[in-house]
């Protein structure tokens, strides 16, 4: 923040500032830097999938950056989405597109796939959360979220959309190296119905008005 407006009784104020509380803002910020960013009003970045060289990621001086395979390249055989970096893995994995590897240079023991859906309720009025163990354990190995990032145990992991969104337990994949986590893809995830008939519980405050 750069500007500070005081508006008063016919009276306005526009100064440059430089106070302690720019400093915390500036440093809070680069704190979740590489967390999700859900803001909608922020600028879309203009292309996607760049090459190595023009990513930001990869060092441009490094003669070595330009042997890698540029991802619209690598990507051209592969189902397509709409969202993320246009590539539906899931789909692109069940229609043998590819094949990942249990270790880098081939080889290794044998991915322990669990056919496994675990269903969180959610009290609001969005469908209930379906996270389906068999779409993530084709991909990974059991200790790359457990018990780090979930403890394998019901109800011993408690979370929200807010933490979510700060990088924390489905954030720390989703949005980064997994789709991310915007409105067009809320269903995804969100992806039971309600059962007929459902209707929000009352509080407790409700439920005790004496003037109902």
């Amino acid at each position: 923040m750069k500007k500070l407006i005081l508006v008063g009784v016919g009276l306005l104020v526009a100064a440059l500032v430089s106070t302690p509380a720019v400093v915390m803002a500036a440093d809070a910020e680069a704190a979740v830097s590489s967390a999700n960013t859900f803001n909608r009003l922020l600028q879309k970045p203009a292309e996607k999938n760049l090459p190595p060289a023009e990513d930001g990621i990869h060092d441009a001086e490094n003669d070595n950056t330009y042997v890698l395979q540029p991802p619209k390249i690598a990507f051209d055989s592969l189902v397509r989405s709409d969202f993320g970096n246009y590539v539906d893995w899931i789909k692109s994995l069940r229609d043998q597109k590819i094949s990942p590897r249990t270790e880098r240079m081939g080889g290794g023991e044998e991915a322990m796939i669990m056919d496994l859906d675990i269903i969180r309720e959610v009290r609001g009025s969005m469908p209930n959360v379906v996270f389906p163990h068999k779409g993530h354990t084709e991909w990974l190995q059991c200790s790359n979220c457990h018990p780090d990032i979930f403890i394998p145990q019901q109800g011993a992991n408690r979370m929200n959309m807010a933490g979510i969104l700060l990088g924390q337990k489905c954030g720390v994949c989703h949005g980064k190296v997994s789709f991310p986590i915007v409105t067009t893809t809320c269903r995804l995830c969100h992806s039971q119905a309600k059962p007929e008939g459902w209707a929000p519980g009352k509080s407790a405050a409700s439920v005790d008005n004496p003037w109902q």
